[in-house]
């Protein structure tokens, strides 16, 4: 079972992708603009309301912050490859893919996809295996951009580049160790950047699929930076590149 909690998350699902969900639960009693908003969707879309006791909720949402709100929904309609390639932003001067290498809190992840949305990349890809999943802990995580930024799943992440490179992208890499500063390369063209695991980075096999690596000067003294925090700070160096 499938469950989104929280207001903001709930809203945003029912505005962009109300067909996801199969019933709307609030805690009986639970009041407020928010949940207003909620109710007037779930009934313009028909989408079924169950007013509980709020230890119903607590099993739905367990040690989380629900905000008296959650829906039960199907599972994540994964984009494919083709889909994210194609969804580029009308401001973007060239497609722009994040791929995820290892990446396995779901709460990095979540705020990946909120960071690639807002900096207008195409999408994000990650792989079937040994990685997080858009859950319900992402989306709260991604404030709702998981129904915006479409999300491919694939099986193998180096055949992915592989295709990517095909349709013409370059592809970077973030790796501690490069001699390359982020702010060296033009980044023209179509780009994929590469994110690793904080813990190990990314695998060598992927590495090598890399057509360059690059890395975030640092002065402090902690060794690196949150991957979720890292990639921010690539995209947007992208896009100060392209002039965006």
């Amino acid at each position: 079972m499938q469950v989104i909690y929280g207001i903001n998350p709930l809203l945003e699902v029912l505005i962009a992708q109300p067909e996801q969900l199969k019933k709307v639960v609030i805690v009986a009693g639970r009041e407020g603009d928010g949940v207003k908003q909620i109710l007037k969707l779930a009934a313009e879309h028909g989408i079924p309301v169950e007013f509980s006791a709020k230890d119903r909720m607590e099993k739905l949402a367990p040690r989380q912050v629900h905000q008296g709100v959650a829906a039960i929904c199907r599972a994540h309609a994964y984009a494919t490859v083709d889909e994210v390639v194609a969804h580029r932003h009308e401001k973007s001067k060239h497609n722009l893919v994040v791929l995820l290498d290892s990446v396995t809190d779901p709460q990095n992840l979540g705020s990946i996809i909120r960071t690639a949305h807002c900096c207008g990349a195409n999408g994000v890809i990650i792989p079937e295996n040994r990685a997080a999943s858009v859950t319900a802990s992402v989306s709260k995580a991604s404030a709702g951009a998981v129904q915006y930024l479409p999300t491919a799943m694939v099986v193998n992440l180096a055949h992915t580049i592989e295709y990517l490179k095909e349709r013409g992208f370059w592809i970077y890499g973030a790796d501690a160790a490069a001699q390359t500063d982020i702010q060296a390369p033009d980044y023209e063209g179509n780009i994929a950047l590469v994110m690793g695991s904080e813990g190990r980075g990314i695998r060598p096999l992927i590495v090598k699929k890399c057509d360059f690596l690059i890395s975030i000067p640092m002065r402090g003294q902690v060794a690196s930076l949150n991957v979720s925090v890292a990639t921010g700070v690539i995209l947007f160096e992208i896009l100060r590149k392209w002039g965006n």
